[in-house]
């Protein structure tokens, strides 16, 4: 976005580049996979991450059946107008987790996506609050919804944000 005529006031502008690849190639490859599986080739840099991870700056850090986590790096780009990134980023980081955390225990050939999702914020986030981690946990599967909760830190430890989510869990149509 550019302004025309922006007052001295603004200060300089600052830029960030975002890259990814093609994310219909990953799900393709991702319909071979049991979810466990296709999670570990992402961590593992077999697969390329979700274009919103560079986006977010969101990092895959750890998964096993039922629990994933993840890292995210906040900045100023994500602010919102009182100066504390915007809560849209803690709960995208909370869904993400939250919906790994259910592919995690799926079959080759099941989907999922989030029906709701709750989330309470405890502190606002800022630039220097460091290294978010996010961690995603199943609290029970079933054969057609998911429930999981997620919980935010920051670089002190402290509680951020937690979540509850409820997933709904499908058959993927083949060749997609």
């Amino acid at each position: 976005m550019t302004f025309p005529a922006v007052p001295p006031s603004w200060g300089e502008p600052s830029t960030r580049t975002v890259t990814w690849y093609d994310p219909e190639r990953s799900a393709a490859m991702g319909l071979e996979l049991a979810g466990i599986d296709y999670l570990r080739a992402v961590l593992d840099g077999e697969l390329p991450p979700p274009p919103i991870s560079d986006l977010m700056k969101m990092e895959f850090v750890e998964v096993e059946e039922g629990r994933v986590v993840f890292t995210c790096e906040p900045d100023r780009s994500a602010y919102n107008p009182i100066g504390t990134v915007h809560g849209g980023l803690v709960c995208t980081l909370l869904d993400s987790v939250a919906g790994c955390a259910i592919h995690s225990t799926l079959p080759q050939g099941k989907g999922y996506t989030s029906v709701e999702i709750k989330v309470s914020y405890l502190r606002p986030v800022l630039a220097s609050s460091g290294t978010l981690t996010a961690t995603g946990t199943v609290i029970k599967t079933g054969s057609r919804v998911g429930f999981t909760e997620g919980v935010v830190t920051d670089a002190a430890g402290n509680l951020v944000a937690t979540a509850t989510s409820t997933l709904l869990v499908f058959d993927l149509p083949p060749g997609r």
